[in-house]
């Protein structure tokens, strides 16, 4: 591993540690959507690069559908939020 991937995945966890911190505690409703957003967005990203890690192009299909989903499922919270 590089130093470069040990540097953002460093950063990724340091973000995926504030948005947690941020869903939990969130002062708001909205804010602990955008928080549950920015997490899928995270994990997204670690999939496709689990996907680029070990050569297996079925987690890029994986992130593909975990990223559709999260998509929608913000976007039905927040209509719900909107009333």
């Amino acid at each position: 591993m590089s130093s470069l991937e040990l540097i953002a995945l460093f950063f990724m966890a340091l973000a995926l540690f504030a948005r947690l911190l941020r869903l939990l505690i969130g002062p708001t409703v909205p804010d602990r959507v955008v928080a549950a957003d920015i997490l899928a967005t995270i994990t997204t990203v670690a999939l496709v690069w689990i996907a680029h890690k070990f050569a297996n192009p079925i987690y890029l299909d994986i992130a593909l559908v975990y990223g559709v989903l999260a998509f929608v499922s913000v976007v039905v919270i927040a209509r719900v939020i909107e009333g």
